[in-house]
């Protein structure tokens, strides 16, 4: 029997998957626990359009992270912070700083995104990078100034 997989199921077929199965697993097992229903062309058909569904949104995804990464990329985050002798700072400027200066802005980047190696320790212009989707990062500037 041709079922197509609703959920993830081990060892037969992960969500969204058509699959030859036997009859007994499939009335017995996989309908009754709503893991599956039979591959009937009016099913098969509203997979095709989740699918493509599914599709135009990952790509409305896409398209929304390019644009934030453009904003981005043209703007430059001025902090301060309070500093000594060759332009070390006594603090360090941390990824949840530069979020949260991000939130003036009205852009909302969670601080795990923003991929700072290490905190920022010097005064001066520093290039840092920004996962703002799997498929797309942005390439931030920021400024740390003298307070």
């Amino acid at each position: 029997m041709k079922v197509i997989f609703l959920q993830d199921v081990k060892g037969k077929g992960s969500k969204g998957e058509t699959k030859d199965v036997s009859e007994g697993y499939a009335r017995n097992f996989l309908l009754k626990k709503n893991l599956a229903v039979e591959a009937t062309k009016n099913n098969l058909k509203q997979l095709e359009k989740q699918k493509q569904k599914e599709a135009e949104q990952a790509q409305a995804e896409v398209d929304e992270a390019k644009a934030l990464k453009e904003r981005l990329e043209d703007m430059t985050i001025e902090l301060k912070a309070k500093a000594g002798e060759g332009g070390r700072l006594f603090g360090s400027v941390t990824s949840k700083q530069i979020a949260q200066e991000l939130k003036s802005y009205d852009i909302k980047i969670d601080k795990r995104k923003i991929e700072l190696g290490e905190p920022i320790r010097q005064l001066g212009y520093t290039n840092i990078p920004v996962k703002l989707h799997p498929k797309v990062t942005a390439t931030m500037e920021v400024h740390v100034s003298e307070q």
